[in-house]
């Protein structure tokens, strides 16, 4: 590797440690808001206990996509989905603000990154879809554990993202046990307001 190549993935890896300030709109179980590295962490640990042993699927594979996600917010941050506008807006600010986070990074690295974030994007693997899937049930278990504000909206997350966790017993297993502890969640708060 040539010390152009290593300042260019040093100067790489400065910039994405922008992720570990970066918030979400969850909040840990002790209150402070989420951040997207801890977001991007709990999704692969995730991947690695449910699909480390799983038929079909390429668990390194699998785990590069989930790094990768979500590198694009350390430019212009996370947008909730409640908040998230025109359909496919969000998915090309994130992809040129991912170019512009990996520009500095050699050329084979750079095309592997936008590659796997590409096909993670646009669901075009098994690992794609389990990974689109868990991305979506980490957010839902992480809701259903945070302190949440008096007016979180624990019915938008009983349909969201769920065309990603069908079709896949997995999946489907663990969303139908997080909805029903996000009912309880959506109990809870209306019974103590």
């Amino acid at each position: 590797m040539s010390a152009d190549d290593l300042d260019g993935i040093l100067a790489f890896l400065r910039a994405a440690e922008r992720l570990k300030t970066v918030t979400r709109s969850g909040w840990t179980s002790t209150g402070q808001p989420e951040s997207v590295a801890e977001h991007t962490w709990r999704l692969c640990l995730m991947a690695m206990l449910l699909y480390g042993r799983a038929p079909g699927v390429d668990l390194a594979r699998l785990l590069r996509m989930c790094l990768i996600h979500d590198l694009g917010e350390a430019i212009r941050g996370d947008v909730p989905a409640p908040a998230q506008a025109a359909p496919g807006a969000k998915s090309a600010d994130e992809r040129a603000d991912l170019l512009e986070l990996t520009a500095p990074l050699p050329t084979a690295l750079r095309e592997e990154i936008v590659g796997l974030w590409d096909e993670y994007e646009g669901v075009q693997s098994a690992e794609a879809r389990v990974a689109k899937g868990l991305d979506k049930l980490e957010t839902i278990l992480q809701h259903t554990q945070g302190m949440n504000p008096a007016d979180f909206d624990y019915d938008f997350n009983l349909g969201y993202g769920r065309r990603f966790t069908e079709g896949d017993p997995v999946l489907a297993a663990l969303r139908d046990r997080l909805d029903e502890a996000t009912r309880r969640r959506a109990a809870d708060a209306r019974r103590d307001p």
